[in-house]
């Protein structure tokens, strides 16, 4: 099987990677940017260092032997300028050149404007992403400022544009706060639908030209 990754389209995909990631074991993580003409490069270059296309069976064969797996989450929307990227790898051995950070350090993730949190989920702990508290700061003050100035059509505009935003359980959250505060404060109409996440695909997966004469 050729070696590759999933490249994600949007945000929703690339942060949903992530969640499906971490309760497999790749807690630990490393972030940067690049030109979309050195994606391939970097690819290749972390395939060949610690094997982000590795098949299952191949991970299974170095859990075994005490390396860590690796893999790549790439948010690439059409017509960026910019690429964001996450190393996510597990326990092991082989990534002591990277300035690794631990999922559950104090420190929290914060990649693509969400901040990854754990959270109480039928007696056991899942994680999920929210907005970040000064970003929630600034859409209680845009709200307050609508309705001072009695602006209904835009405070309609302004919870549907939340309502759209990735539906992960903590984001869902903040919505709905947001919609009770907004009712509160004599908003009548009807509230807009707050998106849910689906099972939502990675997106499409990308061949790492391996070269063979570069061990990995």
């Amino acid at each position: 099987m050729p070696a590759s990754t999933p490249i994600s389209p949007s945000k929703t995909a690339a942060l949903t990677r992530v969640l499906d990631s971490i309760p497999k074991g790749y807690g630990r993580y490393t972030a940067g940017t690049i030109n979309p003409g050195k994606v391939d490069a970097l690819l290749q270059k972390f395939h060949h260092l610690y094997g982000i296309g590795c098949t299952p069976a191949q991970r299974l064969t170095r859990k075994k032997h005490g390396k860590a797996n690796a893999l790549m989450v790439v948010f690439w929307p059409e017509g960026a300028t910019e690429v964001q990227w996450l190393l996510l790898a597990t326990q092991g051995t082989g990534l002591e050149s990277e300035s690794l950070i631990h999922v559950e350090d104090k420190h929290r993730l914060l990649w693509l404007g969400y901040e990854l949190v754990r959270y109480a989920n039928r007696r056991r702990t899942s994680w999920t992403w929210r907005r970040p508290k000064l970003e929630m700061a600034e859409h209680y003050l845009m709200l307050t400022e609508l309705m001072n100035k009695h602006f209904a059509n835009a405070i309609a505009d302004f919870l549907q544009r939340l309502a759209r935003q990735p539906g992960f359980h903590g984001v869902r959250e903040q919505t709905w706060a947001i919609f009770q505060e907004a009712r509160r404060r004599g908003h009548a109409r009807e509230l807009p639908r707050i998106f849910y996440v689906q099972k939502t695909s990675h997106g499409e997966r990308r061949l790492i030209q391996v070269d063979k004469t570069t061990p990995r």
